[in-house]
């Protein structure tokens, strides 16, 4: 088995035990506000980066590791760990499905391995670079050729109130010309949804490098391509097969 693969199937067996310890929901929440009072961390993404910290390092001691939730680590192995240990905490609160628990391992070329468990519905999506990517084991394809006035596209909201205004005109803009919007509520979920097929398109701005290591990973190798460029000072990520791509970089606003 190759490297890649054996770290692969690490990142399997910890995203799962991760999603064991989340399914189990806590009777009460402690709540940790973060950049904004609507930008918060509860209990449990604390307790689920722990779990996934001291699983690699049990198991890869040389690794580095970058966490959402302050975990960080240089590593001597060439290869760094980019947790998300729940993408779509607004979700997991509420008891929406669609969160999910993102690890990504990258060298020194990009992201080697990406896997996203989002087990509220039962997905769990992977990729090795270079060796497609699959859901529960089904390799996939992004829809490719998608024109726009049949695309449904997703999108998410910035937690900074100012930098929505700037999102809703991409929004105004394109709703009169596209089959419609999905709002799903967690960054790695939207962009696997893209490869996976069950959207066409995906939106946002602002996403860290948690939000999208993993899923990106799986997106291009399932054949969505996937930029992030600034548009008025932000980070806009656009991700969709190639010829939805191609409309939709041209039909952002200015």
């Amino acid at each position: 088995m190759s490297d890649a693969k054996v770290i692969l199937e690490l990142a399997l067996g910890i995203a799962h035990q991760a999603g064991k310890l989340l399914m189990d929901r806590p009777a009460s929440w402690n709540l940790t506000e973060k950049s904004t009072a609507i930008d918060f961390a509860t209990q449990m993404d604390t307790a689920s980066e722990k779990l996934i910290v001291d699983a690699i390092l049990a198991a890869r001691p040389h690794d580095g590791i970058i966490g959402e939730e302050g975990a960080s680590r240089e590593g001597t192995s060439g290869l760094t760990w980019i947790i998300d240990p729940i993408d779509g905490t607004v979700n997991y609160f509420y008891g929406l499905p669609g969160w999910n628990i993102s690890i990504a391992v990258k060298d020194e070329t990009g992201v080697l391995v990406g896997v996203v468990h989002a087990p509220s519905i039962t997905s769990t999506w992977h990729a090795v670079r270079g060796e497609g990517a699959y859901l529960n084991e089904i390799r996939l394809e992004c829809n490719n050729p998608v024109l726009l006035n049949q695309a449904l596209i997703a999108t998410g909201f910035a937690y900074e109130i100012k930098d929505r205004a700037h999102q809703i005109e991409i929004v105004d803009h394109l709703i009169p010309m596209i089959r419609d919007i999905r709002r799903i509520g967690a960054a790695a979920t939207d962009l696997c949804c893209v490869a996976t097929g069950m959207v066409d398109g995906y939106i946002e701005t602002g996403l860290k490098e948690w939000d999208l290591a993993a899923g990106e990973l799986i997106a291009r190798e399932a054949g969505a391509i996937v930029t992030t460029q600034m548009w008025r000072g932000l980070e806009l990520t656009i991700c969709a097969g190639p010829v939805l791509h191609e409309r939709l970089s041209r039909e952002i606003p200015a």
